[in-house]
């Protein structure tokens, strides 16, 4: 019998701070809720918009696996490994924090937002080396299908993290229905709606919900709009 938990958008913990606006789908900086601490590997899925010509200052982090997915607009990034470079729409991005890094996050622009997706994933290996990577992806291959990003395969497609974990994002056409089989027994899914209405397993999702299933080898998924979202798959551990 598979489990399964639901975030409706509205739920999640919200901090505006004027430069940047955040949703928290689980708990982080100020917000914490006990009963959404992670789900298995998954320890934060923020949704973020920053403002213009604003941004996320130098601040240090060590064994997590980092990942930014950039929804609009332009996102700077500056770290103690030296790199430089900016991830717009279209492109992921991924940091082994490993044994420490230190990095910075700012909106490139000065003329409009930017959003983005902010996810951090546990490892499966601590004190790795710090490792940065970003790729653009071609977003033809996520019409009507599950376009992978990401895996624990540095020859796969996508980026990869230290962990058992695969991300897809999917853009579908209303009424497209398929089927998604999960890589990995004991993992399980978290799906976040970015936008448009989806239905998982019976369970009816819309924009910037989120909603985790497991104990299940397959999903049964359907658009009843237009919609985009993104699957996250990953070990479930000790969560019950």
């Amino acid at each position: 019998m598979s489990k399964s938990i639901l975030h409706k958008a509205a739920t999640r913990g919200h901090a505006n701070h004027g430069w940047l606006n955040s949703f928290h789908t689980f708990s982080f900086a100020d917000y914490y809720n006990p009963e959404r601490v992670h789900f298995g590997a998954l320890r934060v899925l923020n949704d973020d918009t920053v403002e213009a010509g604003m941004g996320f200052g130098t601040h240090p982090h060590d064994n997590m696996e980092i990942i930014s997915i950039p929804l609009e607009g332009d996102l700077e990034h500056k770290d103690s490994m030296g790199n430089v470079s900016v991830i717009k729409h279209g492109d992921i991005q991924v940091m082994s924090a490993g044994t420490g890094i230190r990095h910075s996050k700012y909106n490139k622009n000065t003329d409009k937002r930017v959003k983005f997706l902010q996810i951090w994933v546990f490892p499966n290996k601590k004190n790795v080396e710090p490792r940065y990577d970003q790729i653009t992806l071609n977003m033809e291959d996520r019409h009507n299908q599950f376009q992978q990003i990401l895996s624990p395969d540095p020859d796969d497609a996508g980026v990869w993290i230290h962990q058992n974990a695969w991300f897809y994002l999917s853009k579908f056409d209303k009424g497209v229905a398929t089927e998604y089989n999960l890589k990995a027994s004991g993992n399980g899914v978290y799906a976040f709606i970015l936008s448009g209405d989806v239905t998982i397993n019976g369970q009816e999702l819309n924009a910037r919900d989120g909603f985790g299933i497991w104990e299940v080898d397959q999903l049964t998924v359907t658009a009843e709009s237009e919609a985009e979202f993104l699957f996250m798959e990953v070990p479930m551990g000790e969560l019950d």
